[in-house]
């Protein structure tokens, strides 16, 4: 009788591991088909029971369009292998660790709707909770693609990064780890020849965003962004290389960091312009004599650097500064094409006076208490003025008076 019912479990556990791959894809297809705005579709499931993990597949996730009936690609993946990650368990903790195979994700700017972005954010954010019942701690990405699309531009914009590497790590604090910043995230990725790195130290589980990032972009060739000049600046660009380094830190709803791009070689006016009208060569003309006023004659290069500071309620980009760094770069140094380490967790402090340069001494506006003093300076001579003017109006009809009486 012992030996029926041991044959019996095995037999059922046999039957519901052959079955459990078509109950869990059934699953997963209906709660696609269920998204609002949405319609995917998954191929397959693996079902790995020792390792306490599933992997989905070809997947695919595009945007509706009920108006138009039209479907646009949003999410692809060639297969996603969603587990536990036993790291974190040996720590005590039951999280969770998604690895992306060839996944395009597609940002779109709809003509109607300018919050789209952050819609399409929130969606594939559901859609891994749907997916996920764990809280995930580790992701991994191998050769991604991060598109954007303007069909509504002229000519249409298409932009994408492509082998994108990414991995995210100790999202939860899974290691027990006592660290300010106890999560990483680090990212490679290829733009139109350009090379792009991403490096953060985090704290995902802060009340105010906490980080501690640097990212740099070199080479990327900007023929191959003509689309996107042409449509949102209406130049072409006949040569040039750009560049970008930046750090930024924030902590206590508190920011600091700076932007420092670097244009080399530029010509966006030459002999492939031939056919333009006069009307864009006379443009084209202008932004080649403006690249060429703040260009760094020596090394051929526009750059400028940008700092800002501030609450993350209330951000203030110093434009002033921009601007003399750009004079600065154009006619005494060139910015050194490197990140300069000079932001991290420790230097946000938005108390901390800031320097101000000759622009910004002359044109710049105003600190806080200053605006608020000449305010109430103001509205204390208005007040005066209109005293002083009632009492003018009073003793004039009081002479008119004395006059009619006599």
């Amino acid at each position: 009788m012992g030996l029926i019912v041991a044959i019996s479990f095995v037999a059922l556990l046999v039957v519901g591991r052959l079955i459990l791959p078509y109950v869990v894809l059934n699953y997963l297809n209906k709660t696609l088909a269920n998204m609002k705005g949405y319609r995917g579709h998954i191929e397959d499931v693996d079902i790995a029971l020792i390792r306490g993990a599933y992997k989905i597949d070809s997947i695919y996730l595009h945007k509706l369009d009920t108006a138009k009936d039209k479907e646009t690609p949003f999410f692809a993946a060639y297969n996603v292998d969603l587990s536990v990650e036993w790291k974190a368990l040996f720590h005590g903790s039951i999280v969770g660790e998604l690895v992306f195979e060839r996944p395009m994700i597609r940002f779109t700017k709809d003509k109607v709707e300018p919050k789209q972005v952050r819609n399409d954010s929130t969606g594939f954010k559901k859609l891994l909770d749907d997916f996920m019942p764990l809280n995930v701690n580790r992701v991994e990405i191998n050769d991604g693609e991060i598109q954007y699309k303007d069909e509504f531009s002229k000519p249409k914009v298409d932009l994408a990064l492509t082998h994108t590497y990414a991995l995210a790590l100790n999202l939860r604090n899974s290691y027990d780890s006592a660290a300010l910043l106890p999560a990483s995230f680090t990212m490679r990725a290829d733009l139109y020849e350009g090379k792009l790195s991403l490096n953060a130290k985090m704290n995902p589980l802060a009340d105010d965003p906490t980080f501690d990032m640097n990212a740099d972009l070199k080479h990327t060739n900007l023929v191959k962004l003509n689309e996107f000049f042409q449509a949102y600046a209406k130049v072409d660009v006949n040569k040039g290389k750009f560049g970008l380094y930046t750090e930024v830190a924030a902590k206590k709803g508190n920011f600091a960091g700076y932007v420092k791009p670097l244009i080399q070689d530029l010509d966006v006016l030459g002999k492939e312009d031939r056919k333009d009208n006069i009307f864009q060569k006379m443009w084209e003309g202008f932004v080649g004599t403006v690249g060429e006023v703040f260009q760094n004659q020596s090394k051929d290069q526009v750059a400028t650097k940008v700092e800002f500071k501030g609450s993350l309620k209330n951000p203030d980009t110093n434009v002033w500064s921009a601007i003399y760094n750009v004079l600065e770069n154009a006619f005494i140094q060139a910015l050194q094409p490197t990140i300069d380490h000079e932001i991290n967790i420790a230097s946000v402090d938005t108390k901390k006076e800031e320097k101000k340069n000759v622009l910004q001494k002359v044109f710049g506006k105003k600190d806080e208490p200053d605006r608020k003093k000449d305010k109430a300076e103001r509205k204390k001579e208005r007040k005066e003025k209109k005293k002083k003017k009632k009492e003018q109006r009073k003793e004039k009809s009081e002479k008119e008076a004395s006059g009619n009486n006599v």
